[in-house]
């Protein structure tokens, strides 16, 4: 039975994940897991993310999980929710905090006040309803299968990724211009949004991560 393991260190909203999850792999093992033997076996691993980036790197560092979530970035499809996807770059203006560095870039705030274009005040946190959109060249993306471009997901972050290189952009919203809410390089794939909370386009979004083998074509 292939398995998906879901990293617990002491953040995130695992639960609802990992119910989701079951909803869309029933004939998969999904485990919410400390354990980095767990890990180790596990086919693909995924790391949630919630709450403030100081807290959140804290603690993983305490979990003795870096290790071993940097070989299953490299190896295996692996999976950044929320804060887990800016976690997976450098670093964050976020109490200037380093990340975990798999993918170049950095985590900036959106900018307070933040207006639309036409003067109007827009909220931060960037709460609710948004339309994600994919670059020509990740359309294609096996995470995307079966995913309308202009899909709506929902959102919950006041900080948001900054790729060093636009290539790794795999999803953009507009609040208003492009901001990156979603990133992929070879076996990483990544969302800001909250796929669980994301009604059908959600949960076709970890169906596929569930069904797919690393390779992004």
């Amino acid at each position: 039975m292939k398995s998906v393991a879901i990293v617990d260190y002491g953040m995130g909203n695992l639960r609802s994940v990992a119910k989701a999850f079951m909803h869309v792999a029933p004939d998969q093992s999904i485990v919410i897991t400390a354990d980095a033997k767990v890990i180790a076996e596990a086919d693909r691993v995924v790391l949630p993310g919630q709450a403030a980036m100081p807290e959140s790197m804290v603690a993983l560092n305490a979990s003795g999980l870096r290790d071993v979530l940097l070989q299953a970035s490299k190896d295996r499809p692996f999976f950044g929710v929320c804060l887990g996807l800016q976690m997976l770059f450098e670093v964050s203006e976020e109490g200037d905090t380093p990340s975990l560095g798999y993918l170049p870039g950095k985590s900036v705030r959106l900018p307070k006040p933040h207006r639309d274009h036409d003067g109007s005040p827009l909220k931060v946190p960037h709460m609710g309803w948004n339309a994600v959109h994919f670059p020509e060249a990740m359309r294609t993306h096996p995470c995307w299968q079966g995913v309308a471009d202009g899909s709506a997901f929902y959102f919950a972050h006041s900080y948001y990724a900054v790729p060093a290189d636009n290539v790794l952009i795999a999803g953009f919203a507009r609040y208003p211009d492009p901001i990156c809410v979603a990133a992929a390089r070879a076996n990483i794939f990544a969302v800001q949004f909250h796929p669980e909370k994301s009604a059908d386009a959600g949960l076709q979004v970890l169906k596929n991560f569930s069904e797919w083998n690393g390779k992004p074509l």
